[in-house]
């Protein structure tokens, strides 16, 4: 065999080995991400909870009204498309009272920055008062009492009270617990609980499973206006607090960013960090 045969017999076995090589390559890379897309696939599917309810027009509500309407303005059989209008109260469903919603000059709702919105959850079981009186609230001993059996609060957190009151949407008038007067009955935060939380300094939100930060019989919405003007938020009307654990869990809350909105309906999630 001539050298000049010899030379070009050698490169194209070059070139057909680099062609093997990168094919090994790319079909290494394509399975290594294909199997990191199932893992992150399979963590999601298994460790993130939702803690929101469905929006609907016979959605309790704090004044008793129906404050959330859907309507069909395109249809897909006339228009080959499907779109909505809705109107509702930005205090509807799950969601979240910015500090403007009780102070002159507060946070609004797209003012809030994002990273205090994903943060660690605890929560404060008072199923039991709860059980035994509609009109129980969250205390300050209830927060030592937790810290006594859990150890100190997190930092940067959010604090979820869990009063059973979930069980009660299933049951016509049962979740706003109005008597023969209209006045509601259900648990809340105590004022003094919302201050010692301030002082602490390292809570930026609290939530309840009920329609108010306040407990249903206040008169003076004294959790609110200790709470939110100290440029804090709060969730109101959480689902399956049951399903989380007293500590251990970080919190997402994805609240509708309005401009100026002194609350926002919101999906909000719990994420296990594994």
């Amino acid at each position: 065999m001539c050298d000049r045969c010899v030379i070009d017999t050698i490169k194209e076995r070059l070139v057909s080995r680099r062609h093997l090589i990168k094919a090994v390559g790319v079909a290494s890379t394509t399975l290594a991400l294909g199997t990191q897309a199932q893992a992150a696939n399979s963590v999601t599917t298994n460790t993130v909870l939702d803690l929101s309810y469905d929006l609907y027009g016979d959605f309790p509500t704090f004044d008793g009204g129906s404050n959330f309407v859907l309507t069909r303005k395109l249809t897909y059989a006339k228009h080959r498309t499907n779109l909505n209008v809705v109107s509702m109260s930005e205090h509807i469903g799950t969601h979240l009272d910015a500090p403007l919603h009780f102070t002159e000059s507060g946070q609004t709702v797209s003012e809030i920055p994002v990273a205090s919105l994903a943060l660690p959850v605890v929560v404060v079981d008072i199923r039991e008062k709860a059980a035994n009186d509609a009109d129980t609230q969250l205390t300050p001993d209830d927060l030592k009492a937790w810290m006594a059996i859990h150890g100190p609060l997190h930092r940067q957190c959010c604090v979820a009270m869990n009063s059973g009151w979930a069980a009660r949407l299933s049951t016509a008038g049962a979740f706003r617990n109005a008597d023969d007067k209209g006045q509601m009955h259900f648990p809340g935060f105590h004022a003094e609980a919302a201050q010692m939380l301030i002082e602490d300094g390292g809570v930026l939100g609290i939530a309840v499973d009920t329609l108010s930060l306040d407990h249903g019989a206040s008169k003076d919405f004294a959790t609110h206006f200790a709470w939110l003007p100290s440029n804090r938020w709060g969730i109101e009307a959480l689902a399956n607090l049951d399903q989380l654990p007293a500590k251990g869990a970080t919190l997402v809350v994805g609240a509708i960013k309005f401009r100026g909105g002194t609350g926002a309906p919101c999906r909000v999630f719990e994420l296990a960090l594994v």
